[in-house]
């Protein structure tokens, strides 16, 4: 997979005006040599379908597009889950999407506080649709699984016999952000109608996870 994914960098900063641009450095080796081979920026889409599951690995970008395109493998996303976008807008920092750096630690390196862009804001940034992330399963959230579902635990894991996958055993967020889409990508390919997903804490990364399973979990059209 082409690591200009954002699960493959950490933040993308764009400044708010009537002109915006927005820029991403990656950080892979693979990624590195593309731009030094084409000698230019690129300007690319994310690895998934609109809407879909993003993917972690190079054959998930694979089966999302049948294989029509092609695939450059540098190994499995590092962080898991997507960049997290902010706007700074003369003074202020908004969140326009929490991503792989919490906002605490952006608030620490900025010395200020960052606040987070409001419900129903005007879309300006990737991520930012009610119904994204979504895997073909409907989805329960912060609950306990029921007979004939799957089951998306995180940290100790109740008595079930259906198909589950445990985001973190230690409940370690970080681990659970590393493991979120590909665990999803898992369950889906399983069958079930519905994925039932144990409580994650509102805290550091688990603002990311939760907004990616909220979006997931929400009615599509």
């Amino acid at each position: 997979m082409v690591p200009l994914r954002p699960a493959h960098g950490l933040a993308d900063v764009a400044t708010a005006g009537l002109d915006t641009v927005a820029l991403r450095m990656p950080d892979h080796p693979v990624a590195l040599a593309l731009l030094r081979a084409t000698g230019r920026p690129l300007s690319a889409p994310s690895a998934n379908p609109s809407g879909k599951l993003s993917p972690t690995t190079a054959e998930q970008v694979r089966r999302g597009f049948g294989g029509k395109v092609p695939v450059l493998d540098g190994g499995a996303c590092k962080a898991g889950v997507e960049s997290t976008i902010v706007a700074v807008d003369g003074e202020n920092i908004i969140q326009l999407r929490a991503g792989a750096l919490a906002r605490e630690d952006i608030e620490n390196a900025f010395g200020r506080k960052v606040t987070r862009a409001a419900k129903g804001a005007k879309i300006s940034a990737p991520g930012m649709l009610l119904s994204h992330y979504a895997p073909n399963a409907s989805m329960r959230l912060d609950t306990t699984p029921q007979i004939g579902e799957a089951f998306l635990a995180f940290g100790p894991v109740p008595a079930f016999a259906g198909e589950t996958r445990n985001l973190s055993p230690t409940a370690d967020l970080h681990e659970a952000a590393r493991n979120l889409f590909s665990m999803l990508h898992e369950l889906d390919a399983t069958g079930a109608q519905m994925i039932a997903v144990a409580s994650i804490p509102q805290e550091g990364l688990g603002e990311a996870i939760n907004d990616r399973l909220q979006r997931a979990a929400a009615p599509r059209g």
